[in-house]
């Protein structure tokens, strides 16, 4: 049986290291759904989509067995994990608890000079949108939320809220691109950051508040594969 492919993981500006770089990707591509739940990938596959060696496939992926975004498949490669509804929801609710009041925290402590770097990361996180390159409007969309988190000045919370992120799958991403409504949804980081750079901490509070239950709504169930 031929290894699916990992369609868009490599399409993403470069970590530390290319082991940060690939788990970067792999992690965008199962959130969203480019690797599908229960699909099996190999590490040489893997490796030659990537243009890299076998190991830094291997560090990553291993990496992700500890997060539960895969399992390690003995002489197969790694198998994607699936998210139950019920998890979503309680991940979610989660999110809901941490994020909006960090970043009511957060607003009036974001500095004047990290506002125009912020707002680059909104247009790079629109323009994915537009051009339905769903790993990488994933992969700049948790940047910019974690980007927020930490002038809260809690490191464990910008940790916990990073993991909990991980175990999301995003499969209606892709139908409302293809609807044309991910960059209006995408457009949304425009607005938190207005209300940032206003000073308008309980707005920007609603905002992300509004951003994150999209997961429930618009977001998840949209295109997920079915039940076999």
């Amino acid at each position: 049986m031929s290894t699916p492919a990992a369609r868009n993981v490599v399409r993403l500006k470069k970590q530390p290291s290319i082991r940060e770089t690939v788990k970067s990707a792999l992690r965008s591509a199962i959130i969203s759904g480019e690797m599908q739940p229960g699909a099996v990938y190999s590490g040489p596959s893997l490796a030659e989509q990537f243009g890299v060696s076998a190991t830094p496939i291997r560090e990553a992926m291993l990496d992700l067995v500890r997060e539960g975004l895969v399992v390690a498949m003995p002489n197969r490669g790694f198998q994607v994990t699936d998210v139950a509804e019920q998890d979503l929801v309680e991940v979610t609710q989660l999110r809901l608890l941490l994020e909006p009041p960090a970043v009511e925290i957060a607003t009036p402590l974001i500095p004047a000079e990290a506002l125009p770097a912020l707002r680059a990361q909104c247009d790079r996180i629109v323009r994915f949108a537009e051009e339905g390159d769903l790993v990488s409007y994933l992969t700049e969309d948790g940047e910019f939320h974690l980007a927020l988190l930490q002038y809260a000045g809690n490191r464990r919370l910008s940790d916990l809220v990073a993991s909990l992120r991980s175990q999301t799958r995003l499969f209606g991403l892709s139908s409302l691109h293809q609807q044309g409504r991910l960059a209006a949804s995408a457009q949304e980081h425009h607005a938190m950051l207005d209300a940032i750079e206003e000073g308008d901490a309980a707005r920007a509070r609603a905002l992300v508040t509004a951003h994150i239950e999209h997961v429930l709504t618009d977001w998840s169930a949209a295109d997920a594969p079915e039940a076999t």
